[in-house]
């Protein structure tokens, strides 16, 4: 539409007509599908699962409730759907709640036409201006979302508390003609949940005990956590039976899925002071610590595992590497397995721990997934490690076992310059034929962090012995290390 018609009459002119919001989700959705075009973008993993049925359910107008998890992109898609809606759309201008020039539903929008005319003022506001959004918290109030009387109007304008005029709307009317999130629903209060399921159906509002009637057209989504079905709270049966579709969102399916949602989420600093390599490694070692975390037995799977455990991790890990080129005044360095251990921050502030998880500590549940993860992957690029000591078949880390039954100790220091690190690596000639067999294709800058995750890989099956020792670690063979102990 042409933003600078001004009026109500040039507005008729311009072939205008007025539809509902959901009428207008449906029809760009439409435009969309048949052009080809991704209406949802940036959101990976619920090609086939989640976003054929939010784009059903716009189809058919519906309200919508995601059901899912934390950190499952549930408000994300909600945030999307504005990009469905007209570039523009015009207003009355000075009107509270967005009132349709061709159709007004307020007093003052209706007092405006009447009075008015043709002349009408029409303002434009931006799709983007089109979207509200409300985390639902026990003391919301029913004034917050849908209004309450202003006694000083009131007295003012000497009007009755019936009066329309002596309402000071809420957030649900100023919301008219766009789209209305409520984030955790459940943890809305039923009296309130009820108040929104008269707007659902009825269409009016009721504030201390005086009906108003006001058509809203809203589109809402609705977003909860299975977990506080019963726990904190549940949705109200009616509301949840005028709620036209509950989308169940999920976790990524693959580290893949998972690796490209770190990638494109995480927030890296433009400005780092050196330049840092991420082996591929390190990057499916991030997102297998978040898998395996929602399997773990120590973790609360009921909370679940937010996809921004993996995306804080992945920054810590980063700014691990950056700490050390800082303190050693390198201009480049290559992630190294140790620095996995600076996401325990990370991983510690996003799980919830079940109470054996608490006896235990978060540290050592976050060092515990850290440990469980490595050996998956393990598993994925190297041959089982057999559980006996003596067998007839050759053991292909026999050579690796046997350099370090045969050296004092083998240590790796946090500090250690590139050529230092890379040094101690090399020194254990073994390694290198185990990697070169079973990763043939391995890139060359990959080769030092793949050593090093061999050594605590061993060191998870119990084949070796690892204790932190000031400012890094130290590597022993199990048995020199009990007779050390002894």
């Amino acid at each position: 539409m042409n933003k600078n018609i001004k009026t109500l009459g040039a507005l008729k002119e311009s072939g205008y007509h007025s539809k509902s919001i959901k009428a207008e989700l449906r029809a760009n959705l439409i435009d969309n599908i048949r052009n080809g075009v991704q209406s949802f973008t940036g959101i990976h993993g619920y090609d086939h699962t989640v976003i054929p049925q939010l784009e059903r359910a716009i189809l058919s107008e519906h309200n919508i409730n995601f059901l899912g998890l934390r950190g499952q992109a549930k408000t994300r898609l909600a945030r999307l759907m504005v990009q469905l809606l007209d570039e523009y759309i015009p207003v009355i201008e000075g009107s509270e709640i967005n009132d349709d020039p061709l159709n007004p539903i307020s007093h003052f929008g209706k007092e405006m036409v009447r009075n008015s005319g043709d002349q009408t003022p029409v303002a434009w506001i931006h799709r983007e201006e089109r979207f509200y959004e409300k985390l639902a918290t026990p003391d919301v109030t029913i004034s917050d979302l849908i209004g309450d009387i202003d006694p000083i109007k009131a007295a003012n304008m000497k009007l009755s508390y019936a009066d329309e005029r002596v309402i000071h709307f809420g957030m649900i009317p100023r919301a008219n003609r766009s789209i209305f999130v409520i984030n955790e629903l459940p943890d809305l209060q039923s009296r309130i949940q009820v108040a929104l399921f008269n707007i659902l159906e009825e269409g009016d509002i009721q504030i201390r005990g005086f009906q108003v009637r006001l058509p809203l057209d809203l589109q809402f989504v609705f977003t909860a956590n299975p977990e506080d079905y019963t726990n904190r709270g549940s949705i109200v049966t009616p509301l949840k039976d005028r709620i036209g579709s509950q989308i169940l969102t999920h976790y990524p399916e693959s580290i893949e899925v998972a690796k490209t949602i770190t990638s494109q989420e995480a927030h890296l600093q433009k400005g780092r002071v050196c330049d840092i390599h991420i082996p591929e490694l390190a990057k499916d070692l991030v997102e297998q610590i978040g898998f395996e975390a929602r399997n773990n037995t120590y973790v609360d799977h009921k909370s679940g595992i937010s996809a921004r455990m993996s995306i804080t991790a992945y920054e810590n890990l980063l700014s691990t590497a950056e700490h050390r080129c800082i303190s050693s005044g390198s201009e480049q360095t290559s992630i190294r397995f140790s620095d996995i251990l600076g996401m325990t921050p990370s991983i510690i502030g996003k799980v919830e721990l079940v109470y054996e998880g608490e006896q235990e500590g978060a540290a050592f549940v976050a060092e515990k997934l850290i440990g469980t993860a490595s050996k998956t992957l393990f598993d994925k690029y190297f041959p089982e490690i057999k559980k006996l000591k003596h067998e007839t078949d050759s053991d292909p880390y026999e050579e690796v076992l046997q350099w370090f039954f045969e050296a004092s100790a083998f240590e790796l220091m946090d500090d250690s310059s590139e050529d230092e690190y890379a040094k101690s690596l090399n020194s254990i000639g073994a390694l290198d034929q185990l990697v070169k067999t079973y990763i043939p294709d391995l890139p060359l800058k990959d080769m030092l962090f793949v050593k090093e995750f061999i050594l605590w890989a061993l060191v998870e099956y119990k084949k070796l012995n690892k204790k932190r020792i000031g400012k890094g670690f130290e590597f022993k063979d199990s048995y020199g290390a009990y007779l050390s102990n002894l």
